[in-house]
């Protein structure tokens, strides 16, 4: 895809997105777990638990900032509003372009709007060079998941190809976004398209959801990543002794929705892709291909969904 073309899709995709699921719907906490197999589980569609250590994380302790720093006064280092306990994406990581910022405060915030104030994001261009470009300020939304964690949205999704700084409180942390990379699922064709920058695009076979199962059409940012990964009927309400019924391990899972929408390895449904579609809801692939979608995504990249 051209790169021109593929800003264009990645524009109208973050803003479908930012219609679609508005507010704090790209950084919501997983729902509760539920112990199997003495692992905790995740509700998915399939349900999945996630197996030891292989969680992708999703917060990191950052830097203070210097208390030099107009944004972060000495004199309000002791406020709830300046003691950051984590900011995510983590420190020195590379996320897509609907990655939202979410920071944790050590202590509940009673001054929300103090808060909302006290945060800063911006951007600064060529990340693969020491020379960059002007500092951008980057415009955002403000979404609260509980008094001690706020979410920050961006405004048309990040820049990409970007250095970004988050200054929050007294803390002081960077990531960077990468090339725009973008998938599109099309449910009609049975096909799941990946657009790397500067690369041809590629088209892999797929399976998506069985009717009375179909995968949500839309425009969906990747949350996490699994590199292993079990399955579990139960969590969606379908006993192990049903004939709909599963308990398997899986592979390459990359999550697009909480309520457990996943691109994954689907050996068992090899002969399927490409002619219909016969999933619980989940984008179906074969071995190879997840396994190279998985190696290449990064969370907050776009996926579209649609017939």
């Amino acid at each position: 895809m051209p790169d021109t073309m593929r800003n264009l899709f990645l524009a109208t995709a973050i803003t479908a997105f930012a219609i679609i699921l508005p507010g704090n719907a790209t950084a919501a906490a997983a729902p509760s777990a539920t112990a199997v197999a003495n692992l905790p589980v995740v509700y998915a569609r399939p349900a999945v638990v996630p197996a030891a250590a292989t969680r992708v994380p999703v917060a990191s302790l950052v830097t203070p900032a210097s208390a030099a720093s107009p944004l972060n006064p000495a004199s309000a280092a002791s406020s709830a509003v300046d003691r950051v306990a984590s900011v995510s994406p983590a420190a020195g990581s590379t996320v897509g372009v609907a990655a939202p910022v979410t920071i944790r405060f050590a202590e509940p915030v009673g001054d929300r709007g103090r808060a909302q104030r006290s945060v800063a994001v911006t951007a600064t261009g060529a990340t693969a060079v020491d020379t960059l470009t002007a500092v951008d300020t980057l415009n955002g939304t403000f979404s609260w998941n509980s008094d001690r964690e706020v979410v920050w949205n961006p405004r048309g999704g990040l820049p990409i190809a970007s250095r970004i700084t988050v200054d929050a409180g007294t803390t002081h942390t960077q990531f960077a976004t990468d090339g725009g990379i973008s998938a599109d699922a099309n449910m009609s064709a049975h096909t799941f398209t990946v657009n790397l920058p500067g690369e041809p695009p590629r088209v892999m076979p797929a399976s998506m959801g069985r009717p009375g199962r179909e995968t949500p059409d839309g425009i969906f940012p990747v949350l996490e990543k699994f590199r292993t990964i079990q399955f579990d009927s139960r969590t969606i309400g379908i006993p192990l002794d049903d004939p709909d019924g599963y308990l398997i391990t899986g592979e390459y899972a990359v999550r697009l929705t909480w309520d457990g929408v996943f691109v994954h390895s689907a050996p068992w449904s090899v002969d399927e892709q490409g002619n219909q579609n016969v999933s619980h809801g989940c984008i179906n692939l074969a071995p190879d291909d997840a396994a190279w979608y998985y190696d290449n995504v990064n969370v907050g990249d776009v996926v579209s969904s649609h017939w």
